[in-house]
């Protein structure tokens, strides 16, 4: 029997604006690696074109959520694609990668992105990148309750995307009087984000509407697998992510995450000497 988590803390999301052509809101925020593990930081961003320029990457991965808009990417190893609203990219920056995400001209695009760690025997892997696009996500139908697994798996529905760190990644559609049921790994992190409506979450029975973040507690317990469930007020729409904790030591600086302060040291010059 699936034991039932807790939410142990929410909070609220708060957009600010950037700049003139950018709005963000951090959903995880950086510094708190050790409580947030496997994960970094995590971001909503609402922007135009030349928000962000071209920029490098090394030793972790990047998970894009497309909530509204349109977002291409490109980088420099001859890598480009489009997202649409409900298509995601995994993206592993590994060695070593510099790319652009942006909107087209005169549009602006909504957008959720996560920084997962990697572990220190794939911080150098070869740089790759796995677009989710919608109309291939496995879907799960329980209950009136719809789950797209883009990472991991929802009940029996598994997702083929490939991890570097065992990440589960769900958007649950809950219409208002369903419950979502979604299993996760004991030891497993997690935590849901609210894209719309209302309802409570976990054994507690939180209250959760538009905007918070519910960080779920980790249970203390040799029993293989947990669950947390979500019951909808209001039709829900909530994204789901939970992910194995590596348990190593995290050194970051600005786009780049290792180990130690010499690998960073040497992440900048291998920037620096275009050994990217």
């Amino acid at each position: 029997m699936n034991i039932v988590r807790h939410i142990q803390r929410k909070w609220k999301v708060q957009l600010k604006q950037q700049s003139r052509i950018h709005q963000a809101g951090f959903i995880l925020k950086g510094g708190l690696s050790a409580s947030f593990d496997p994960f970094l930081i995590m971001a909503e961003d609402v922007f135009q074109k030349e928000a962000f320029d071209y920029h490098p990457h090394r030793g972790m991965e990047t998970v894009t959520y497309v909530i509204d808009g349109e977002l291409h990417h490109k980088d420099n190893h001859g890598g480009e694609g489009v997202l649409y609203p409900g298509d995601a990219q995994w993206m592993t920056a590994g060695k070593g990668i510099i790319h652009l995400e942006a909107p087209p001209d005169g549009e602006t695009v909504h957008t959720l992105q996560l920084w997962v760690n990697l572990p220190k025997t794939h911080k150098m892997t070869p740089p790759r990148y796995q677009d989710i696009l919608s109309e291939n996500i496995p879907e799960r139908q329980e209950d009136g309750v719809t789950y797209r697994v883009f990472s991991g798996r929802s009940g029996a529905t598994t997702s083929p995307t490939k991890n570097y760190v065992p990440v589960t990644m769900v958007e649950m559609l809950i219409p208002a009087g369903a419950e979502a049921v979604q299993d996760i790994p004991s030891d497993y992190n997690g935590f849901l984000y609210v894209l719309k409506g209302e309802g409570v979450v976990g054994k507690n029975k939180v209250k959760a509407e538009k905007g918070e973040v519910l960080w779920m507690e980790t249970p203390d317990t040799t029993v293989e697998n947990s669950e947390i469930r979500i019951e909808a007020d209001k039709d829900l729409r909530v994204m789901f992510y939970a992910g194995k904790p590596l348990k190593e030591p995290v050194a970051a600086r600005g786009p780049f995450v290792m180990n130690n302060e010499a690998e960073l040291d040497q992440a900048f010059e291998d920037y620096r000497n275009n050994k990217f």
